[in-house]
């Protein structure tokens, strides 16, 4: 039995469509990532939790296993960025929330720098948080 050559076509050309489609769609955007503040204000003194959660925008889902290898925690946004504090990484309690303890010397302004790689991902998460330190 001889294949028509149009359906023999149709099928290189399925095939082809399908292989691309997967391709495009199995590399996200490292955009797509973005840290959020649980709580946006702390109370000024030593050993204070901060907890942040690594969202995938597309989905609103947390992201989990993120390894975070730059953190600083300054006073840059009330002009004192010389103003900074040791950040300790504290051990992950819930999926895709990640918690950090620092000592808060004044009230202000405070930002929280953060930079992770996300498993399977190419690129750097990179965010700029800001937490306010009250009295």
């Amino acid at each position: 039995m001889k294949a028509n050559p149009f359906s023999r076509g149709l099928r290189l050309a399925l095939t082809g469509a399908v292989l691309t489609c997967g391709a495009t769609d199995a590399f996200a955007d490292i955009r797509n990532y973005e840290f959020k503040l649980v709580e946006p204000t702390v109370k000024a003194g030593p050993d204070k939790t901060i907890a942040v959660k690594l969202v995938d925008k597309t989905t609103g889902k947390p992201v989990p296993d993120a390894v975070i290898f730059a953190t600083r925690l300054d006073m840059a946004p009330d002009g004192m960025p010389e103003m900074a504090t040791r950040l300790d990484l504290l051990p992950e309690t819930e999926r895709g929330t990640y918690r950090f303890k620092a000592t808060f010397g004044m009230a202000g302004r405070w930002q929280l720098s953060l930079g992770a790689k996300v498993q399977g991902e190419t690129g750097t998460v990179e965010s700029k948080l800001v937490i306010q330190a009250d009295q």
